[in-house]
């Protein structure tokens, strides 16, 4: 329609806005839009996306779509600063502004201000990328020790208000709550993680991948994620890494940001528009600490592995899928999909196959170093180690989806490759660093073995947010509790196992779906430096935690005590 109006004279040209109010009106609903005028609804331009057929209701024309189920975008005019997110890691500030769409003729400007002395101070601006909604203030010599009320502000008057909380002192216990898998099956509120993260009141909030399953609709999606957790970050740090279905993905073997040829992705690489990856890349982590190597991979992707001091813990935010190899035509398929393997009978050797990469060098250099001398890098104060990352580094679930579905092996896990998989835990091991992670809508807590059982890192896969739709269950096919378990649990299949990929782990916790909340829920970890331990939490998601007698899921909470 735009292409036909820019063709007319100039004396019929300059009817555009009203021609197309009233063209538009016809066909989308228009909602929560009454104190905005036609002309400046719809003027006659906006910045075209670089990308097809993807993110197609936050981009464009995106206000005549029709009315989204995943989340309103024609809101109020008054809303549309949506949230903000920051970390503070050496004195360096991040906050990232995360808006609604703006039409035309709205200003692209957000503005923060910081309050100081009871009163609001301005202390910049920057420009919206419209690509995403989206913009990153950055902030130097921040103070780390005392608490700053910000605020991000539309010149329309709507805005967003958080609190720049203080870092941990040394010394003092650092709390983290984390998360994973956001469904897109329940698109309704998250009332009760809101509740009960804020009632245990971490030092930081860790989303660990699938904050999106719209895969083609990221923006829409992220703002749904935004209204529906942005109360347990406004007044406190967050940390997001998308995984694979937040760039669009069912499974992601990135190898360097190659493209993908095959939707599934299992030939390796980037199945949608480079562009598109770098938005929802932008999104949820232009806020994270600097990059340690900011190099893009191919097609321009970027990076944010990273470290991430919090008072008393040095965290590594690293990516296990950007540079692992896609399994397809590199390994013998042993079923009827490249990532699935369904013969109990093959030789695990056959799929570790020389050449194939998990972290990839560049991300084991940074490991290295991140984990070398513990009074190096970061400095002394930074007495315990954790990495945080997507998925595990074992194959630990047996049944995937439903009852009759079992697998032997899964190459979507960090099992494989196994060369790969006891490269980056000798590395975790050695920086006395536990693994925190998310992905397969099953809480474990695993002992990882290296070249024997229990010689490598702790591990603690958090639950599900929501979990009756892909549900997955740690269910050996001999039924038999393992060498060495676990006493005092009533869980019947603890102890020392080989997974599909003859990896050594212990299972030391588990919540199989037949538990409460189909297993969903939260994990909480509590970093205690002066009596050096580690302690797990594992929560259903309907368990109020300042309830008397609140029960989390059988066999949590773990204390690692030897680090």
């Amino acid at each position: 329609m735009l292409d036909i109006l820019r063709t007319l004279p100039l004396s019929l040209y300059a009817l555009t806005p009203l021609l197309l109010f009233l063209c538009t009106c016809a066909r989308a609903p228009q909602t929560d839009v009454t104190d905005v005028q036609p002309d400046a609804i719809y003027p006659d331009s906006y910045r075209v996306a670089p990308f097809d057929s993807l993110d197609v209701l936050a981009t464009n024309d995106w206000w005549t779509r029709d009315a989204s189920r995943i989340t309103n975008l024609k809101i109020g005019r008054d809303s549309i600063v949506a949230f903000g997110a920051y970390t503070v890691a050496n004195g360096v500030l991040k906050l990232s502004a995360q808006l609604y769409p703006l039409y035309p003729a709205e200003s692209r400007t957000v503005y923060l201000d910081f309050e100081r002395d009871g009163e609001w101070q301005e202390y910049g601006k920057q420009e919206v990328n419209e690509i995403g909604w989206h913009a990153l203030f950055r902030v130097e010599d921040w103070p780390e020790n005392e608490d700053t009320s910000y605020r991000l502000r539309h010149e329309n008057g709507a805005a967003f208000e958080g609190t720049i909380r203080h870092v941990p002192p040394a010394g003092e216990e650092v709390t983290v709550a984390a998360l994973s898998c956001n469904s897109s099956n329940d698109t309704g509120g998250r009332e009760e993680y809101v509740r009960n993260i804020n009632a245990l009141n971490p030092d930081l909030v860790f989303f660990a991948g699938d904050q999106s399953y719209f895969h083609k609709e990221h923006t829409a999606a992220w703002l749904l994620f935004g209204k529906q957790f942005r109360e347990v970050f406004r007044h406190r740090p967050m940390v997001s890494i998308p995984d694979d279905h937040d760039i669009g993905q069912g499974n992601l073997w990135g190898e360097g940001g190659k493209r993908a040829e095959r939707v599934e992705g299992d030939d390796g690489g980037y199945y949608y528009d480079p562009d598109y990856v770098k938005m929802v890349e932008r999104a949820q982590t232009s806020h994270l600490p600097d990059p340690y190597d900011p190099t893009p991979v191919a097609q321009g992707i970027g990076v944010y592995y990273t470290d991430y001091p919090l008072g008393s813990v040095d965290f590594a935010i690293i990516e296990d899928r950007k540079f692992k190899s896609g399994p397809k035509d590199k390994i013998p398929q042993q079923g009827p999909r490249p990532d699935h393997i369904r013969n109990p009978d093959y030789d695990p050797a056959t799929v570790d196959v020389a050449g194939l990469e998990l972290l990839g060098e560049r991300q084991l250099s940074f490991l290295e170093q991140w984990g070398g001398d513990p009074d190096s890098y970061r400095g002394a104060e930074n007495r315990m180690k954790a990495v945080l990352s997507q998925t595990g580094f074992a194959n630990g679930a047996h049944i995937h989806g439903q009852l009759d579905n079992r697998l032997h092996a899964d190459m979507d896990s960090n099992g494989w490759p196994q060369t790969g998989r006891n490269k980056a835990l000798r590395l975790i091991r050695d920086a006395g660093a536990v693994h925190i992670g998310g992905d397969q809508h099953l809480a474990t807590v695993i002992h990882h073995g290296i070249e024997e059982f229990n010689d490598g890192p702790y591990a603690f896969l958090v639950p599900a947010i929501v979990n009756n739709y892909y549900s997955r269950w740690w269910w050996p096919a001999s039924e038999q509790a393992g060498p060495n378990a676990r006493e005092g649990v009533d869980l019947p299949w603890l102890g020392e196992y080989r997974d599909g990929f003859d990896n050594p782990i212990t299972m030391l916790a588990y919540a199989n779906p037949d538990q409460p909340d189909h297993g969903a829920g939260f994990g909480f970890i509590r970093f205690d430096p002066v009596g050096r331990t580690v302690t797990f939490e594992c929560w259903p998601r309907t368990v109020d935690v300042t309830a008397a007698g609140a029960e989390q899921f059988e066999g949590w909470p773990y204390v690692v005590r030897d680090l």
